[in-house]
């Protein structure tokens, strides 16, 4: 198994959020963590990665990563999507992603040139401060300059938040081309149609934990779950 959690705990503060999560992703897999914004889904990526100290065991390609800094486990093969859009809004669409390569010119599965071509509008705009990107824009360029540090793991945290429905449709698209690359992802989402169509296995979040763990089959099949968990 690529990435093993059991009994994953985070707090922030005295706020008790993560409540023994327990998940896991092999290689080549999409899986899907769905729930109600609140119920701890980003946390979950972030004690992954370090940002929020986590208590329990995160295991990656078999090595404990629990302590580990962030920009290690990184290094360590696992890329990371904030929903924050994380660009440096004076550099260059170009310079975003270069920063993202781990040594200066060295390219991995990833190049400028794949990019662009699957998504052309950044092509148009590469000499372009990413500050005057559109939100859109500036989401797919957060995406493309973790992909340019040939990551296998990567945890994407609600990419199609506040798109329009063509954006929506091209972080689709780029997500199925990611996972044809052989690179594995644990993907945040609250559009459950995207979920449901790339995801080989899901898990629902409830209250700081795993109410449920299917393929999307089962979660089609299973009403009640996504009435209590998931609807509005």
């Amino acid at each position: 198994m690529m990435l093993e959690v059991r009994g994953l705990h985070a707090y922030y503060g005295q706020s008790h959020i993560l409540h023994g999560v327990d998940l896991s992703v092999d290689e080549g897999e999409i899986v899907s963590l769905l729930g109600r914004n609140g119920v701890g889904r980003s946390t979950t990526c972030k004690a992954i990665m370090g940002l929020v100290p986590p208590q329990g065991e995160i295991r990656y390609r078999g090595k404990d990563i629990v302590g580990m800094r962030s920009d290690l486990i990184a290094h360590s093969g696992i890329g990371y999507v904030p929903e924050d859009r994380q660009v440096f809004p004076t550099l260059t669409v170009r310079q975003n992603l270069e920063l993202g390569l781990k040594r200066a010119g060295k390219f991995g599965r990833w190049t400028f040139d794949d990019v662009f071509r699957l998504f052309p509008n950044l092509a148009g705009r590469q000499n372009v401060p990413a500050g005057v990107l559109s939100g859109g824009e500036q989401q797919m360029l957060t995406m493309c300059r973790t992909l340019m540090g040939d990551p296998d793991l990567v945890l994407i945290d609600e990419p199609t938040e506040g798109l329009a429905p063509l954006l929506v449709e091209q972080v689709g698209v780029l997500l199925a081309e990611i996972a044809s690359r052989g690179v594995a992802i644990l993907l945040v989402e609250q559009k459950l149609t995207i979920a449901l169509k790339i995801s080989h296995r899901l898990y629902v979040m409830g209250h700081g934990h795993i109410v449920f763990e299917g393929t999307p089959a089962d979660l089609n099949a299973n009403a009640s779950i996504r009435r209590e968990w998931l609807e509005v």
